[in-house]
């Protein structure tokens, strides 16, 4: 299992934004005989055939056309960004003898524990395209060096720290990159795309936490890593999308694998669960496989979509924050999440749907509902939902410090999961209402 899961961790190393997860996605597919296509441009495909398309070069979408004459959509979607601090536009503030970044939160962030930790940078830069002069090209970079930290304030000047206090977003949390008229953060991602600086034109960049994730407890039975929620659920729905299609021939349905950016601000964009990416592209599927407008809406009925997203842990420090009874723990298999309020998706049906892959597959699956005092969080399901309305049910993975430069979970979990995702694409016909 540790194998398995040193791959995810290798995984989400190499993807410190929405826009490294998406190319290493997009890498791994072609690897394993995609095509790509290209949304200004008409698509053909094949029955047979497997394809993937990329919106804002931080959102995917995967399939394969296992015949024409398909009846409907089997989906898995999770999301590609975590909350992060972006790097405002003219960036550098200098106070103090020291040059700080001016950045903003992405995201509803832990803050605390970005204190005293060593950031780096990456993302993507808006250029001119040196091979179609008057063009804007878009360059992924990754500083992969030490390039900032936020300093905390010695207990010295506030003895009440350790009290609880609110943390000036502005003021505290800019993070120190150079001495003062040192070397700019344009520089040296300029340099790390060996391009000149006034080439760049604009930026999406974000501070990330540097550190790798790995193993921990007395038999490595735990990780710790950046970005769990929720390339935890991208990587391991995506390994059990490609092992399914050893059996692409015998599908009923479409095998669809989708990450979308930006839950972690609500979906809200053209590359978000509340766009017409997925639509759009189903849509197209369809009209490609020479289906009318009908048969659409019917294949569109015989569709179910698993929302893969993570789930909190019960914390053994704060066992009274979960519910009493469906307190999910770590290590102890898939979860499935359900929510009076519809902030998931599941329901009777579509529990049974995920269950049933869970017991084909052999693996244990837990189930978490929120504590009744506890608001608690929303995902992607229901927000894609809004355009593509199908039977669904919310999944995940338990977690401990959600929302925290450095996550922890369980090392079994992942291949679990894995295994359940792999055997859903398997279901051949979903129930009715």
């Amino acid at each position: 299992m540790n194998d398995f899961t040193q791959k995810m961790l290798d995984f989400i190393n190499e993807s410190p934004t929405c826009f490294q997860a998406v190319q290493n996605i997009a890498q791994k597919l072609q690897k394993d005989g995609f095509c790509e296509l290209n949304e200004r441009k008409k698509w053909k495909i094949e029955a047979g055939k497997k394809y993937f398309v990329k919106r804002n070069a931080s959102s995917i979408i995967a399939f394969a056309i296992p015949k024409e004459d398909f009846c409907g959509f089997s989906m898995v979607a999770s999301h590609s960004d975590s909350p992060l601090f972006k790097i405002k536009e003219n960036p550098n503030q200098t106070e103090a003898g020291v040059v700080r970044l001016n950045a903003e939160k992405y995201g509803g962030m832990l803050l605390f524990p970005w204190f005293d930790r060593p950031l780096s940078v990456a993302g993507r830069v808006a250029v001119f395209d040196e091979n179609a002069p008057g063009k804007i090209a878009s360059r992924l970079v990754d500083l992969k060096k030490n390039v900032a930290l936020i300093p905390n304030l010695a207990i010295h000047f506030d003895r009440t720290a350790n009290d609880g206090r609110k943390i000036d977003v502005q003021n505290e949390m800019q993070s120190v990159i150079s001495l003062e008229n040192g070397e700019s953060i344009l520089s040296l991602v300029s340099k790390s795309l060996k391009i000149d600086e006034s080439k760049i034109l604009s930026t999406d960049l974000f501070l990330y936490n540097a550190q790798n994730g790995t193993f921990f407890g007395t038999n490595d039975e735990f990780i710790t890593s950046p970005r769990l929620d929720d390339l935890e659920c991208v990587w391991t729905t995506l390994l059990g999308f490609l092992d399914s299609l050893k059996s692409l021939e015998k599908m009923q349905n479409v095998p669809i694998f989708a990450v979308f950016d930006n839950e972690e601000v609500g979906s809200g964009t053209r590359q978000g669960a509340a766009s017409t990416f997925l639509l759009e592209t189903l849509k197209r599927v369809s009209m490609n496989c020479k289906k009318d407008e009908e048969s659409f809406f019917v294949s569109l009925a015989n569709s179910f979509l698993v929302s893969a997203d993570n789930a909190h842990a019960i914390h053994p420090a704060h066992t009274k924050s979960s519910d009493p009874v469906n307190a999910p723990k770590i290590n102890a298999g898939p979860v499935i999440k359900l929510s009076a309020a519809q902030k998931y998706t599941t329901d009777a049906i579509s529990f049974a749907v995920f269950r049933r892959a869970c017991e084909n597959a052999n693996v244990p699956f837990q189930v978490f509902t929120n504590n009744s005092n506890v608001a608690g969080g929303s995902t992607l399901g229901n927000i894609s939902q809004t355009h593509v309305s199908v039977r669904s049910v919310d999944v995940g993975l338990s977690q401990w410090a959600m929302h925290s430069p450095m996550e922890s979970a369980g090392a079994h979990d992942p291949q679990l999961l894995y295994k359940s995702i792999e055997e859903f694409y398997k279901i051949e016909e979903f129930p009715e209402d």
